[in-house]
């Protein structure tokens, strides 16, 4: 497996404590840095600052918001950080939830497949310099009772391929994922309950004839983001997780549509999500944070001493994960800074490829 950082949102962490993260996470030759965005700081901003700082990690979206932009600046977006980075961003998109969409951005939130197949299409077609013209239920460009006219890219991204990441929870939406997307950024993954999440994406990879016929899920780069808390205290360290659990079970959507109070369900933490939500919404944080069960952080995250977190990591590599989204979770900077640095020893780099003659 190769390594990753997620640096999260800003806010959660100072900007001068994610660039240190990021910059040593290049140095110990991590393979790429996320950073996220909701509704405070964007994510394409800072993944600029954070390029101008490293040599070679790269930089990923996880996620840019798809009701936060046309395609088309997506596109734009995209070809511009991948020259200035020299080919080294990872567009990471998602349809964010109907709180953030309806609320925030002001755009809708019905049929987020359609949508997300549309914009996908539309993007790829103009990081392929291709003049664009798309007639769907969604996207219509151009517009066909105006002035405007099919345009094309001005610019290339550095590569040729820039890989799409898709963020998806629900196993429709997983399909989708493998069918039209080079991987899936994922939350809360537990090994151990990934057989049929995987699967999901291994049927629209079928669907869509990519990978091989023995490997399905060849070339296709599964990354969680996976907390990791270094302690001689298991039951301490799944505290300190549990406040971001809570959060997104009980308060990243409406009582109707959580997905990922959905996902713990799947996971036969159907109960204990349901008295996580209604303490969250009911804005009793803190109970909320402790009704989270042990089990379920331990599942979905990294915890212990090293030699506990070296013997859990494998588990990962069985379960498909080809890139392991390391989330520090500690105090203080340097702590978080100490994770990386454990986690490098203890998973191995992979082995470079060799050259076909």
């Amino acid at each position: 497996m190769r390594l990753a950082v997620n640096l999260g949102y800003m806010g959660l962490s100072s900007s001068d404590d994610m660039l240190a993260l990021a910059g040593e996470a290049d140095r110990l030759g991590y393979d790429s840095a996320w950073v996220a965005e909701a509704y405070g700081s964007d994510a394409v901003t800072f993944l600029s600052w954070i390029g101008a700082r490293t040599e070679r990690i790269a930089l990923g979206s996880a996620v840019m918001q798809i009701p936060a932009r046309t395609p088309a600046m997506t596109a734009m977006t995209a070809a511009t950080l991948d020259h200035l980075s020299g080919g080294r961003f990872r567009l990471g998109l998602g349809v964010s939830g109907p709180q953030v969409s309806e609320g925030w951005h002001g755009v809708r939130f019905g049929k987020p497949l359609g949508r997300t197949r549309e914009y996908v299409e539309i993007v790829r077609a103009a990081l392929s310099r291709e003049r664009v013209e798309y007639a769907g239920e969604h996207f219509t460009l151009p517009l066909p009772d105006g002035p405007g006219k099919a345009l094309k890219l001005t610019i290339a991204p550095t590569q040729q391929h820039l890989p799409i990441y898709l963020a998806a929870v629900g196993p429709k939406n997983l399909e989708l994922t493998g069918e039209i997307a080079d991987g899936w950024l994922a939350i809360f993954f537990s090994p151990e309950h990934s057989g049929d999440i995987v699967e999901s994406i291994a049927t629209g990879r079928r669907a869509a004839g990519r990978g091989s016929e023995a490997n399905p899920l060849e070339g296709f780069d599964i990354v969680p983001t996976v907390p990791v808390v270094v302690t001689d205290d298991v039951e301490a360290g799944a505290q300190a997780v549990a406040a971001y659990s809570a959060l997104y079970i009980g308060g990243m959507g409406s009582r109707e549509k959580n997905f990922y109070n959905q996902l713990a369900c799947r996971m036969g933490f159907e109960e204990e999500a349901a008295r996580v939500q209604e303490l969250f919404l009911a804005g009793q944080h803190r109970d909320a944070a402790a009704a989270v069960p042990v089990e379920f952080i331990d599942a979905t995250s990294l915890i212990g001493p090293p030699d506990r977190i070296r013997s859990r990591i494998g588990r990962y590599a069985d379960a498909g994960v080809t890139t392991l989204g390391v989330s520090p979770f500690a105090l203080t900077v340097e702590e978080r800074l100490d994770t990386l640095r454990i986690m490098s020893e203890l998973v191995p780099s992979p082995a470079e490829e060799v050259p076909t003659p």
